[in-house]
């Protein structure tokens, strides 16, 4: 266990599995890795796809047995009026022909039944598996380090998990049974065309070379094209989503012309793909059908002669034609489905490469938990009193941008300290750091003498409580909101806690008071009272710690006032770090810690930072300079 006194030990390499070591997109691009590891999702439902197989094949054997059954009662019929016709013979047996027509029937019934029963439960196994992708997406999400979304577009995000899983799904319902399907007809309906005529077989199977040569030809060049299909359609989603999200920002700087322009060359882009990637799938089926009927042709030529010659039957020239037809059909499918497949490749990437991604490292098995009963301390569980530490601090958001250098504080329990700096001297990453968002590389954040890293994550943030200068509430009602700070809370206490908040007197005014319904923009009620709710929030979750981040930075002066007297209320008792740039408003705080370039240069009361003359006095005089 971190005790202060360890606090200038270099810390501990940041623990992780495997999943912590892989690389951010490893398997991208790579279909081979993709395929196995969709194989592996499927490894739950194994026994079902196997059902699905054979009930596939059974119905497929079943349709092929049909033409040769259908044969013999047509030779039997064609025996039957030549009989007639030369009066040999007891003419045209109507009981064989029905006898074989009652059994046809039969078969086709079990073939549509096997049918039906695979289809059910593939329809079953996709939906599982839709679900069960979405739920690691979203589990995968919670478990993602804060710089995954600081480097992705929340429309990318939507994108694997909508579209690229949709992708997946219909591929797995309609596609995998079809494979099966059209490769059960092919060696079936070869099988049979061989028992025929090993001669017109031959000739059938003569087109098969001329057909894989297009085939494969189309589908290298398509494969490109569908990868980026679906990598354009991501980025256009992201673009729409930024664009409707900060549609008011985008208007109110004439950002319209610049958004078309990029939103016209991400769909140009796509539209391109998306042209050629349809363009090249679609000559398929006209070169396989020509490549087919040229040999339906021979076939026909070749049958008609062995007829003449009485080689084989009427009947059985009947069951090849049709077999021809089916022997080309499932060749005809599985160029289709490839396109398919190819598509289904790409957004198959695209979700593995997600779920792949690096995660925060893991926690230990003796990670501390905070106490929050009466049951005395122990090791590994602690009750929080709220002092911090900042033992020498060294972080960067990247080896080339090195955010704080050598930043070290003693913060007793209690005290009210403000961090204030130019922008960009690090404020908000001490905040980041003190939450375990980001990981320090150099040094250690330490809460009662605890290194922050052998806290479990969740009861490291169940001790902060935070007002940003970005409210986030939901739609919901504002009590639902409220109750975000602690689901556990009841209705007197979530009411006591906006009482303190100053949310109560402005709520008796709205209609419906607590019930009522922000919308999905939650711009229904005013940004000073969103950022009242919000302290509320903060007073009902009881933390330990409290950090404002520019809670009051966006609203009037008499709001101001309001969620002063509110963040009052809230701050006492408790350590509290206030981020401020009006200065105006922390000159009441214990401790001010002066940042520049992620060093501390100065710290100290506002009177006593005022008489020194220095960084901070400049600082705060530059607010009241005029022109």
């Amino acid at each position: 266990m971190n005790k202060t006194e360890d606090a200038k030990k270099p810390p501990k390499p940041a623990m992780g599995g495997r999943a912590a070591r892989m690389m951010p997109g490893e398997k991208a691009k790579d279909f081979k890795g993709t395929f196995r590891q969709f194989c592996r999702y499927m490894g739950n439902y194994k026994i079902s796809v196997v059902i699905v197989m054979i009930f596939a094949m059974a119905s497929t054997v079943f349709m092929i047995l049909g033409p040769k059954i259908l044969g013999n009662a047509t030779t039997l019929l064609v025996e039957g009026v030549m009989s007639s016709v030369t009066g040999i013979g007891s003419g045209i047996d109507y009981t064989g022909i029905a006898n074989i027509l009652l059994f046809l029937l039969g078969i086709y019934i079990l073939s549509s039944v096997f049918s039906f029963i695979q289809g059910l439960i593939m329809t079953n196994v996709s939906m599982k598996l839709t679900y069960k992708l979405r739920k690691d997406i979203s589990e995968k999400l919670n478990r993602l380090p804060i710089k995954f979304f600081d480097k992705t577009t929340n429309g990318e995000i939507l994108s694997r998990i909508t579209n690229d899983v949709d992708t997946l799904s219909q591929t797995l319902n309609q596609s995998l049974t079809q494979i099966i399907t059209s490769v059960t007809q092919l060696v079936g309906v070869l099988i049979m065309m061989f028992l025929i005529s090993w001669q017109m077989t031959l000739i059938a199977i003569a087109i098969l070379p001329v057909s894989l040569i297009f085939v494969l030809g189309v589908v290298k060049k398509s494969q490109k094209q569908f990868v980026a299909q679906q990598k354009y359609l991501g980025h256009v989603n992201g673009h729409i989503e930024e664009m409707y999200g900060g549609h008011q920002v985008m208007k109110a700087f004439n950002g319209e012309e610049k958004s078309i322009e990029v939103f016209d060359r991400y769909n140009e882009s796509l539209y391109t793909a998306g042209w050629k990637s349809q363009f090249l799938s679609g000559i398929m089926m006209p070169i396989m059908v020509f490549v087919t009927n040229l040999g339906y042709v021979a076939v026909c030529i070749l049958g008609g002669f062995f007829a003449a010659n009485k080689v084989i039957t009427i009947g059985d020239i009947q069951a090849f034609l049709q077999y021809v037809r089916q022997f080309t059909q499932p060749i005809t499918q599985v160029a289709n489905i490839t396109n398919i497949l190819q598509q289904t490749a790409a957004a198959a990437e695209r979700v593995f490469e997600f779920l792949n991604e690096e995660e925060e490292a893991p926690e230990s098995e003796n990670a501390i938990t905070v106490n929050t009963g009466d049951a005395p301390d122990t090791e590994l569980n602690i009750t929080v009193d709220g002092s911090v530490q900042f033992a020498h601090i060294h972080f960067g958001y990247s080896d080339d941008k090195i955010v704080i250098n050598d930043f070290s504080a003693d913060i007793r329990s209690g005290s009210k300290i403000a961090i204030v700096g130019p922008t960009g001297a690090g404020k908000t990453t001490i905040v980041k750091l003190l939450m375990r968002f980001y990981d320090v590389q150099g040094g250690a954040v330490l809460i009662d003498g605890y290194d922050i890293r052998d806290f479990r994550r969740h009861d490291l943030r169940s001790i902060f409580g935070m007002v940003l200068q970005d409210t986030w509430l939901y739609s919901g009602t504002i009590m639902d909101n409220l109750r975000y700070g602690n689901f556990d809370a009841t209705d007197e206490e979530v009411k006591k806690a906006a009482k303190a908040a100053q949310v109560d007197y402005f709520v008796s005014t709205l209609p419906g008071g607590y019930d009522m319904q922000l919308n999905e923009e939650t711009n229904n009620i005013s940004q000073g009272q969103k950022q009242l709710i919000t302290i509320a929030r903060a007073i009902l979750s009881d933390p330990k710690i409290l950090i404002l981040d520019e809670a009051t930075s966006s609203v009037d002066t008499r709001t101001e006032v309001m969620i002063q007297k509110a963040m009052d209320n809230l701050m006492k008792g408790r350590t509290s770090f206030i981020i401020a740039h009006r200065l105006s408003t922390i000159k009441n705080a214990d401790v001010i810690l002066v940042l520049d370039k992620g060093n501390i240069v100065e710290q100290g009361s506002h009177e006593e930072l005022m008489k020194k003359g220095g960084f901070y006095e400049k600082l705060y005089n530059s607010q009241f300079e005029t022109a």
